[in-house]
């Protein structure tokens, strides 16, 4: 057990500095040491790590990044959505599902419930299945990871970058800016490029490609859309509760219910993220994207034609933008006049037929998308090693005897909700019970 402050040796220098004691820097390690080596401590790093040490296995986990668990302190806005309660196979994408519903068989929330408790975690059921801390805190999450891989010996370096792995007759050669190591089984949850501000990065699926891999590009997923039409910048701020179709070369591909959020770029909010994997992917391919906004989603087309029929009132004669107020935000009025192609002065000069061309527009609101916001803004990325090459029920690769992935590395990405999470703890735990140390 480390004392509150410790004098460690970074791997790569020469003075001695002070480190708190939760960070768990390492300090200075013989090469080969410990001959099983993890690349990344996010959220499947360190549950390899530690199903891997609760078998006795001596384990070296590297992280890039200061701290480990980076992404994991900033999810769900710091509350920490760990799980879901429902992982069906449906609620992951890759581009093979006979991998998925392989790979999450035996792996139910139970399953994770049960890794989380045995580090301390209890974890409460919300809405639509989502698990989180009883705490709340994402914190708290990163400490009993950390903690307990202190306590199973887990040697954690920070601040370790690695530059190259070569594959050799026995075992793999890693150059990193903390040491070299050989002869070791190798895992890499390295992650994917979203949010590279948090450390996000492809640079473990290249690797990977470099071993032979098939690399699937990665695309922004969970994330904002953008558009070059101008309305939206006249609502920016404007938050609606809405039911939005995705189109694609004139095809309806989804359609959600939401919350949806006008701004200065485009679109965003709860409905657009889980829009967007497909917007991301078609995009890609050049395939023209729009997005169809219904902006009362709870009434019928017949309902609201019905409603704003009899709200017309020839006496009073408002001005059709201040009598359009009483049922929409006053920043999407103009907008919706626009598109109707309207021109009257009050509400005295409705009739039926512009009454339909109104609520066309606020049922049909058309905003054609140009492209994603870029991986900064993406909680994740699609894409990444193939995983045809990767045996589901153990996370190593069919390829190169001895590698192994979990996490982000690997082309499955989940819906909005906690699966991402249920993912990394899946093929985590999956590839710590099987990795072997030669």
């Amino acid at each position: 057990m480390m004392d509150d402050e410790s004098d460690v040796i970074m791997p790569y220098a020469n003075k001695k500095r002070k480190i708190p004691h939760s960070s768990l820097l390492t300090p200075h390690f013989d090469i080969g040491q410990y001959p099983m080596l993890i690349v990344g401590a996010g959220a499947a790093g360190l549950a390899a790590a530690i199903t891997a040490a609760r078998r006795g296995m001596q384990v070296t986990l590297l992280e890039q990044n200061k701290e480990p668990g980076k992404k994991i302190l900033v999810s769900g806005n710091g509350r920490c959505n760990i799980a879901n309660h429902h992982p069906e196979p449906h609620r992951f994408h890759s581009n093979d599902p006979d991998f998925l519903r392989k790979a999450l068989k035996g792996f139910d929330a139970e399953r994770i419930s049960g890794f989380l408790q045995s580090l301390g975690l209890e974890v409460e059921e919300e809405e639509e299945g989502k698990l989180f801390p009883m705490g709340r805190q994402a914190a708290s999450v990163v400490k009993l990871l950390t903690r307990e891989c202190q306590r199973l010996g887990v040697k954690l370096v920070t601040d370790c970058h690695v530059e190259e792995i070569i594959k050799e007759k026995e075992g793999f050669l890693i150059k990193s800016s903390c040491g070299i190591f050989r002869d070791i089984s190798l895992l890499l949850a390295g992650g994917a490029p979203a949010a590279p501000q948090l450390g996000g990065s492809n640079r473990g699926m290249l690797m990977a490609q470099s071993l032979g891999h098939r690399l699937i590009p990665p695309r922004p997923a969970l994330v904002a859309l953008e558009s070059e039409e101008a309305w939206p910048k006249k609502a920016a701020g404007v938050k609606v509760r809405a039911r939005v179709r995705l189109a694609a070369s004139g095809q309806t591909v989804k359609e959600k219910d939401g919350d949806l959020l006008f701004t200065d770029y485009g679109v965003s909010g709860l409905a657009v993220l889980d829009l967007s994997r497909e917007a991301s992917l078609r995009l890609a391919e050049w395939e023209p994207c729009d997005l169809l906004i219904d902006l009362l989603p709870q009434w019928s087309k017949e309902r609201l034609t019905a409603f704003l029929t009899k709200r017309i009132d020839p006496h009073r004669r408002l001005p059709i933008d201040l009598w359009l107020e009483g049922v929409l935000h006053r920043k999407l009025v103009p907008i919706i006049l626009e598109k109707s192609g309207l021109k009257l002065s009050d509400e005295s000069q409705l009739n039926r037929k512009s009454i339909g061309r109104l609520v066309y527009a606020v049922k049909n609101l058309k905003l054609a998308v140009t492209q994603t916001r870029d991986f900064r803004y993406a909680e994740v990325a699609t894409g990444g090693i193939d995983v045809t090459q990767v045996d589901p029920e153990t996370m190593e690769s069919r390829l190169v005897p001895g590698l192994y992935f979990a996490g982000e590395i690997l082309n499955v990405d989940g819906d909005r909700g906690g699966f991402n999470f249920h993912w990394a703890w899946t093929s985590g735990i999956r590839a710590g019970i099987s990795i072997d140390d030669g």
